[in-house]
Order: structure tokens, then C-alpha cells, then sequence
């Protein structure tokens, strides 16, 4: 079982949240200020969204944002270590103008259900608060001054949203299939909706644990790169996705990541790495050395090869 957080008590929080990130890099949270008819509303427009003609969805097709990269993509479109994943879904972020910059600019939204636009834009904007408290109690417990990751990385922390529908298998082949291969995440935290059917695995040190859901809470997980930020004392953890359930499952994971140009480095006083140290992926992440965008890129490059046609990310500054 992962720890369990309310953030009412934020002296508690703090202990309960540095115990998970230096075991698993899991928990859940509750208390955290979002009224859930927010969630309940949106998983509504959502599922009317992914019950639409294939043809309706893809009017919001990703390759019309560009290098944007928002929109729709439909099933086995997204890879996971190289293999197609059984999910289709839509991708969103901070709604901005429309530039050069790779994952930024304005979203795209489906003419049906209307109301999913304002659903979904509200609900980035509650819950990058939630991040922001989050890394705050992440902080202390790294006895850290509160707003030190608002400091450097995120004053203006790139936010990324998905929504993904994990259809139920409808084959002996798709029944094996992951809706999601095992992986970690790139940036400081996720914060994940998921709806009655569970599906999500974590690999614990005691093996692959099941994370039932539960009504009125949020998973939370770290990411690659507090793991670099820490020298691996926090560790970005390896999860999946399968749909055991016999039943369409619907997630909303949201991404509380670093500034697009910022430069993540190790925090003073955490541990030095071994140059080398083994990974689930072979990645010496704690060689890295760059921008977050540039990283960013890098993976999303992967899951999704045509990114990869757009031109590296570059700071002006």
C-alpha cells in the first residue's frame, strides 16, 4: 500500500511525504482544496468525448497543433518503450500563443461536448496549485526553504495534462497488451485522477503493487527530474497501466514540471551518484546537463516520433 497524505495536516504531510519519495516515490493525497464535481463533470464530457466516430475525434488530430503537440491520438498512436499502447487520449497544456517553441501554444478542443474546454482549463488551474503545495511540503521534508523549487524551476512550471481512456479488451491479444508499458515520468510530479477501475501498477521494493483507487484522492509521483535534483535519494519510480477490469477506464494524470528553459541541477547536501549508477532504462540520468526542455523533448521525441521532425528547443536568453 502507498502512503496516504491529507494536506490539512502539513506537519504530518511533510513526514509521510519524504518517507514515500525515499522508498517508492508514491502516495496518495487527499484534503487538497479541489471540489470533486470538478473531476465527476469532466470524466462525463470525456467519455462523450471518446464515444464520438473516430472521424469526429480526429478533428483534433496532434499533428494540427504542430509543435504544439495538442490534441487527439488514437489508439496504439503513443509508444512505450517502442511498443504501442493500448489507450487513446487528448493532450493539453497551459493555453498560450502559437510559436516556436516545442509543447507550447494553444490547445486544441473538441467542437463536442463544448463544455469540456472550460472543464479542462479550470482544472489545470486548480491543480497547479495543488503542485505548488505539493512541492512546497517536498521541499521542507528536504529541509529546504518552502518556495525553494518556485525559486528557480517552477515560477513558471510547464504544465501538461492528459486525459487517457484505456478501452477494455476486446481480444485474447489485447488482453495482454498494456494500456501502458513500464516507465518513469520526466519532470518533479504527477498528480493522477483515475476513475473506479484501477489498472495502475508501481513497482515497490517488494515487487509490482497494485494502486486500487479511491474516491476523493490523487496519486502523486515523482519524477526523473527530482531524482536527479536529489542524487537519487528520491527515485522516480516504474509504473504501468493494464485494464483488468473488463471495463473502458478513463485517467487524468497532470504533469508539475520544471520551467521549459530552467535548468535542474543537485540540491546542496544530497547524496553524489555514482557516474553510471544503473537504471531501469540504461540512462545515466544523473549525467545530464541542459534545460528541462531539452530532456522533455528528448522523451516525448520517443513516445511520439513525429515530434521528433520539429527543431531542437533553444533559450534566447
Amino acid at each position: 500500500m502507498i502512503p496516504k497524505v491529507s494536506l490539512q495536516d502539513r506537519d504530518r504531510a511533510v513526514v509521510l511525504i519524504r518517507e514515500a519519495c525515499r522508498t517508492h516515490g508514491f502516495f496518495s493525497i487527499s484534503d487538497f482544496g479541489v471540489d470533486p464535481y470538478l473531476f465527476s463533470d469532466l470524466e462525463k464530457s470525456s467519455r462523450e468525448f471518446f464515444s464520438q466516430a473516430q472521424d469526429e475525434k480526429m478533428q483534433i488530430e496532434m499533428s494540427r497543433a504542430g509543435i504544439a503537440w495538442r490534441g487527439y491520438f488514437p489508439l496504439g498512436a503513443e509508444l512505450t518503450s517502442g511498443r504501442p499502447d493500448l489507450k487513446e487520449g487528448l493532450y493539453f497544456g497551459s493555453e498560450g500563443p502559437k510559436g516556436s517553441i516545442p509543447l507550447h501554444g494553444p490547445n486544441l478542443f473538441p467542437n463536442h461536448p463544448k463544455e469540456l474546454q472550460v472543464q479542462v482549463l479550470r482544472v489545470m488551474k486548480e491543480l497547479t496549485g495543488v503542485g505548488h503545495t505539493v512541492m512546497e511540503l517536498i521541499a521542507l521534508g528536504l529541509n529546504l526553504p518552502t518556495h525553494y523549487f518556485r525559486a528557480d524551476l517552477t515560477q513558471d512550471p510547464l504544465i501538461l495534462f492528459r486525459i487517457f481512456h484505456y478501452p477494455a479488451p476486446n481480444s485474447s491479444k489485447e488482453a495482454i497488451q498494456w494500456g501502458v508499458g513500464e516507465h518513469t515520468d520526466y519532470g518533479l510530479l504527477t498528480l493522477l485522477w483515475q476513475d473506479e477501475n484501477g489498472g495502475l501498477e508501481v513497482k515497490t521494493p517488494s515487487g509490482w503493487t497494485e494502486v486500487p483507487p479511491e474516491k476523493g484522492t490523487l496519486i502523486c509521483n515523482i519524477g526523473d527530474m527530482l531524482d536527479l535534483m536529489t542524487g537519487g535519494l528520491y527515485r522516480s519510480t516504474l509504473h504501468r497501466v493494464k485494464n483488468r477490469s473488463g471495463k473502458d477506464r478513463l485517467s487524468m494524470p497532470f504533469f508539475f514540471d520544471p520551467g521549459f528553459f530552467s535548468h535542474p541541477k543537485s540540491i546542496p547536501g544530497t547524496p553524489t551518484v555514482v557516474p553510471g549508477a544503473s537504471r531501469w532504462d540504461g540512462q545515466d540520468l544523473h549525467a545530464f546537463q541542459g534545460t528541462y526542455g531539452e530532456y522533455l523533448v528528448k522523451k516525448v521525441s520517443k513516445v511520439f516520433p513525429g515530434l521528433a521532425t520539429f527543431s531542437n528547443p533553444r533559450s534566447d536568453n
